[in-house]
């Protein structure tokens, strides 16, 4: 089964070509990082323009990469939600139109769940279900319990800020470019310490979900003084913003990995599966092998981590199978849930 798969629920405009649901043909996308990064995050009508302008170039290029044709596509996958409305309505009405075009049955995939599914297309064996699916993305902070690819529970979630979201606007607060994760990563390597006293967010009525909104604000009276705002000077030398972006990354990512565990023990599941740009931290990834004694953990591999169409793809296979969604009437859902249903 030989399936296109096309993604564009951010600013990544995405296509890939999957061979029942691993094999990677291709795997390509047109970032839009450096446009957004004067703005210090994705203005969403720029984002939207930028996809129509990339995605017939994007699908051809993956085609072409792949050594494929249109006429030897059996199927099309595409994410319709979560994300921004305009990003996805590119996505989607490029799938429709294709499949329609093709006579292709078209599938329709949560970008979350592709996430999650990324970190299976490398790996040989199979996972045994139920699993532990541990979401941490710009936009998303979310642990779940996967009964199978297709049917998830909600464990844990933010209540505020996503992770990847805290750490964007932490570097914007130092004056590190967009995206802000691996510029913070960076910058902790220099640094060490914890004394700066910045704590994890609690949530008394939800111990295991997460804040990360008193988190950043530690970060900014760390960096600016008691009662400072954005626009506040820094009063730190260089070396003290590395000890302030090693405590900080230490504070939220210790805060992920004890929810993580606990919740994995108490549910009795052994296999973590990891999905989001911020799995990408190997800083993050080293605490959860030092911690996660006798668990499986399953990480994307390079080039599944960031909203990707291999993903897509990959799931889309398996939903294909189900013959679920082949449907052209399908419209986007940006605020389609972690769980599949519409918020």
């Amino acid at each position: 089964m030989v399936i296109l798969g096309i993604e564009t629920s951010c600013d990544e405009t995405a296509a890939a070509v999957v061979v029942d649901g691993k094999r990677i043909l291709s795997n390509v996308f047109a970032s839009q990082a450096k446009e957004h990064e004067r703005f210090g995050g994705v203005v969403p009508e720029l984002a939207s323009r930028a996809h129509a302008e990339q995605m017939l170039l994007i699908i051809d290029e993956a085609l072409v990469k792949a050594g494929v044709t249109l006429d030897e596509i059996d199927q099309i996958a595409v994410a319709n939600g979560p994300g921004l409305i305009g990003s996805l309505m590119v996505g989607v009405n490029a799938a429709k139109t294709l499949a329609w075009s093709r006579n292709l049955p078209l599938v329709s995939v949560n970008h979350l769940h592709a996430h999650l599914y990324a970190s299976l297309m490398q790996e040989e064996q199979e996972v045994t279900f139920p699993a532990i699916g541990v979401i941490l993305s710009g936009g998303h902070t979310a642990i779940l319990k996967m009964h199978s690819l297709t049917d998830y529970e909600l464990l844990s979630t933010t209540v505020d800020d996503a992770i990847g979201e805290a750490f964007d606007k932490a570097a914007k607060v130092i004056g590190l470019p967009y995206p802000g994760g691996p510029e913070i990563e960076k910058l902790a390597k220099e640094g060490g310490g914890a004394r700066f006293g910045l704590r994890p967010g609690r949530v008394k009525r939800s111990p295991h979900y997460f804040s990360f909104s008193g988190l950043k604000t530690g970060f900014l009276y760390a960096a600016k003084g008691a009662g400072a705002k954005k626009e506040s000077p820094l009063l730190l030398k260089q070396n003290e913003l590395a000890d302030l972006a090693y405590e900080f990354q230490e504070v939220a990512f210790g805060d992920v990995v004890k929810k993580t565990l606990k919740i994995a023990r108490e549910v009795g599941c052994s296999t973590l599966l990891f999905g989001g740009g911020v799995t990408m931290n190997q800083r993050l990834r080293e605490l959860f092998h030092e911690q996660a004694t006798g668990m499986q953990l399953l990480f994307p591999g390079k080039g599944l981590s960031l909203d990707n169409a291999a993903m897509i793809a990959g799931l889309g296979y398996h939903l294909g199978k189900n013959e679920r969604a082949f449907d052209l009437h399908l419209e986007p859902s940006p605020s389609v849930s972690l769980l599949g249903g519409v918020d």
